[in-house]
């Protein structure tokens, strides 16, 4: 273990436990099964394990800022822990990584992980669900303009049960365009990666219905494009390729694509969207990052000869404790979020990508982590105009306290 700890990207969530509250830390990229708790008096301890202090220079600047001192033994128990959950940056969970890099390249298919857990593994019983949530939604408001064909999906990726009506309400009306895709690009947000990162896969996506083959020869033109070293696994688009085994948003948007298609196959680019947040600073923009108009060309370029279906899979805010907000919501927060919600989706409506990141930008403390998907689907269907087909203010905690907002848009 090294001798100046540095905690890898971790997911940490607030819990009760024994009746005390706690930090529950486990690691996003399911390099081991293991998870830490420690209690949340604890929690300025962990930004201090940044990679520059000793264990000495950790206890003095927790004693400082914070004024806990740990028992003898105490912060050495809990580093050897965390070593061994792989939750450390260092040598051993390095070479967890590329273990587990190795066994996801070398796999038939991505499979489908959260089948089981957040939505039935049996096919039948899969299919039964979503036909259920298509039965019981409400319709759409109408479109305005139902002459153009929908080139573009804007759809949630939060679990099928807290978003079941707002997919139904998007898939269905983009069922049309949907079965008569020859290509579908699924733009999905990565949750693990804050540098505003494009990340490719050759991994084709299972669904319990059977696998939707990635179209690797757009992956090859898109990683040429992006790359500028000549060595498309060690250029930025397959930098954090590992986040595609277990990262949700990409699946739950291929599921329910592979189920409107009534299990036809359909070739597929899987990319995964990391933050914009960094840009928010020092008058940032996507535009300083030279990879992402690059992909957008070259996809642009790879999939000119194919009809295609861009889907955005991206949830809006996410607001109240459960996110850090000081103050739960009432009515008065939550009417006032749907009206900024209202107001972000008439610009997503327009096909502006640079108003959508502005806007985003200036309400930076709503966390909208769709951004990146939904910006660049913008950015690669050109002069497209949407309709909302739905919308929903879903539970965050048990309280009710805190909330994430989701909208399904269709795009011609």
């Amino acid at each position: 273990m090294t001798t100046q700890p540095k905690l890898r990207p971790i997911d940490i969530r607030p819990i009760q436990h024994r009746g005390q509250p706690a930090l529950l830390l486990r690691d996003p990229l399911a390099l081991s099964d293991q998870t830490i708790i420690v209690p949340q008096s604890l929690g300025p301890l962990l930004p201090l394990l940044d990679g520059t202090r000793n264990e000495g220079a950790i206890r003095a600047a927790l004693e400082v800022r914070a004024g806990l001192r740990l028992p003898p033994g105490a912060l050495t128990n809990l580093l050897s822990q965390l070593d061994r959950a792989l939750l450390l940056d260092n040598e051993r969970s390095a070479k967890a990584m590329g273990e587990a890099l190795h066994a996801y390249r070398d796999a038939p298919c991505r499979p489908p992980v959260l089948a089981g857990q957040g939505y039935p593994a049996a096919p039948d019983q899969l299919q039964h669900l979503l036909q259920a949530y298509l039965d019981s939604a409400p319709p759409s408001s109408p479109d305005p303009d139902p002459g153009e064909d929908i080139r573009g999906l804007v759809c949630p990726h939060i679990d099928f049960n807290r978003g079941r009506t707002v997919y139904a309400q998007v898939w269905r009306e983009g069922a049309e365009a949907v079965q008569e895709a020859e290509l579908a690009v699924i733009l999905g947000t990565d949750h693990m990666a804050e540098d505003g990162s494009l990340t490719l896969t050759r991994q084709s996506y299972a669904t319990p219905w059977g696998t939707l083959p990635t179209a690797q020869l757009v992956v090859e033109m898109v990683a040429r494009a992006m790359d500028r070293r000549g060595d498309p696994l060690r250029s930025p688009s397959f930098q954090h390729e590992l986040h595609h085994r277990t990262e949700h948003s990409v699946e739950l948007a291929a599921v329910w694509l592979h189920f409107m298609r009534k299990g036809r196959e359909i070739p597929l680019v899987p990319i995964l969207c990391g933050s914009f947040a960094p840009l928010f600073k020092n008058d940032g923009h996507p535009d300083v990052l030279p990879h992402l108009s690059a992909a957008v060309e070259a996809l642009r370029k790879a999939t000119s000869r194919y009809r295609t279906l861009v889907i955005a899979a991206g949830d809006l805010a996410h607001v109240g404790p459960a996110f850090g907000d000081s103050l739960p919501l009432d009515l008065l927060s939550r009417a006032r979020l749907k009206a900024s919600d209202e107001e972000l989706m008439g610009i997503v409506c327009t096909g502006d990508a640079q108003a959508l990141f502005q806007q985003v930008k200036q309400q930076s403390q709503r966390r909208i982590c769709g951004l990146p998907p939904i910006y660049l689907a913008l950015q690669l269907l050109g002069q497209a105009q949407g309709t909302v087909t739905g919308y929903a203010q879903c539970p965050a905690d048990n309280r009710g306290t805190s909330l994430v907002s989701i909208c399904g848009i269709v795009l011609r």
